[in-house]
């Protein structure tokens, strides 16, 4: 408890800290630009009494001091306007500009409302920004674009760390919970074999059979959450019906369940205990997707280089919008529940078997597709 509240505290000096970073540099910079711009203000002014001494010269005056002035500006673009409303002069303006008539009055608009104007007797100075007060404006700009990029860096790199640790805690809870269930199930394998010296009814003995097995496969499914299953070549279709057929004796009656394949083998490197897990959990989605009634069908489809196995229900549908929310951790639908099937579901498909999963198609108040996709295969790499 005590390091986590040392990680927040730490986290959030840092944020604070870099906070008031940006807003000294973004000060700063306004305080800059607004100097830059009072100087700038104060050479049109000298230019402006320069050309009020210029037109009032004569020949005992020192012309030195004065064109030094005038030919001094080569950056801030100038426009005079005599007192019927015609440019009379300009400066620093680029002769794209200049030789356009249009395009001139166009530009000089704009330089109106950059400053406020020098009178000059019977005329008035118009001038703009300099190129450097122009970038120096844009430049907080840019500063904070950084900024949030670097803090979009930092939220990614944080919730990447974060979500690793929820993984591997995830995962070592599956594994201890694979390890709880290991001792009862041992004892049941005991019991059941006293049964057997019992002469219990043979179709009983099948049946609590069949789940000692399954509890077996989901305790081996749950040992190898966050390891990298082995993988074996094997029957997808065979792998496919088994789960099928096992789920189907235990669901409603209510529930018409088919089976399409090719009746030939297809050869897939899978982990039959997590491929099974797949199966189980597209099953029951579409079972409470039709709450217990409705046709669930299984199709499997075999192409030249991969194999598809589709999952049609009844139910209620997904909304198009939502066709890869599903897949996402704590999306869920239910009541009850904590939206972690389907999640899991793409992870086994596609990191553990390097295979595709989506949602084929589906319609509100029809039903859904759900599709997997494998690469089908002769050896294991």
């Amino acid at each position: 408890m005590q390091f986590t509240e040392r990680s927040n505290s730490t986290r959030w000096f840092i944020i604070i800290s870099s906070f008031l970073i940006v807003v000294l540099i973004l000060w700063n910079t306004y305080n800059f630009f607004q100097i830059f711009k009072n100087e700038e203000r104060i050479k049109m002014e000298l230019w402006a009494t320069a050309q009020k001494s210029l037109a009032k010269a004569d020949e005992n005056t020192d012309l030195d001091l004065i064109l030094e002035i005038t030919t001094h500006n080569t950056t801030i673009p100038i426009i005079v306007e005599d007192e019927n409303g015609t440019i009379s002069n300009f400066a620093n303006i680029d002769e794209n500009i200049t030789k356009d008539s249009i395009k001139l009055n166009d530009f000089f608009k704009d330089l109106k409302t950059q400053n406020q104007p020098i009178t000059m007797e019977n005329q008035m100075l118009y001038y703009g920004n300099s190129p450097l007060l122009t970038q120096l404006k844009y430049y907080p700009i840019a500063l904070l674009l950084i900024i949030l990029l670097f803090g979009a860096v930092v939220y990614n790199f944080y919730r990447a760390t974060k979500m690793s640790t929820q993984n591997k805690l995830w995962a070592g809870m599956a594994k201890e919970t694979a390890h709880q269930i290991g001792t009862p199930l041992s004892s049941l394998i005991g019991w059941l074999e006293i049964l057997k010296m019992d002469n219990v009814e043979p179709s009983t003995i099948e049946e609590i059979e069949k789940d000692i097995n399954r509890l077996q496969t989901i305790t081996d499914r749950f040992s190898k959450v966050g390891s990298e299953p082995v993988l074996e070549i094997k029957d997808i279709i065979e792998e496919t019906r088994s789960s099928f057929d096992y789920l189907k004796d235990r669901s409603s009656k209510q529930v018409d369940f088919k089976f399409i394949a090719p009746k030939n083998e297809i050869n897939v490197a899978i982990n039959p205990a997590l491929h099974s897990w797949t199966i189980e959990n597209l099953v029951k989605n579409a079972i409470d997707a039709m709450k217990g009634k409705g046709n669930l069908t299984l199709v499997i489809e075999e192409k030249e280089d991969y194999v598809r196995i589709k999952i049609t229900d009844s139910g209620k549908g997904i909304p198009k919008s939502s066709f890869t929310k599903v897949f996402e951790p704590g999306f869920t639908t239910k009541k009850r529940g904590w939206g972690l099937g389907l999640s899991l579901t793409k992870r086994i498909v596609q990191e553990y078997h390097k295979g595709r999963i989506k949602v084929a198609q589906s319609e509100i108040g029809k039903g859904t597709t759900m599709q997997i996709s494998y690469k089908k295969t002769t050896s294991i790499s």
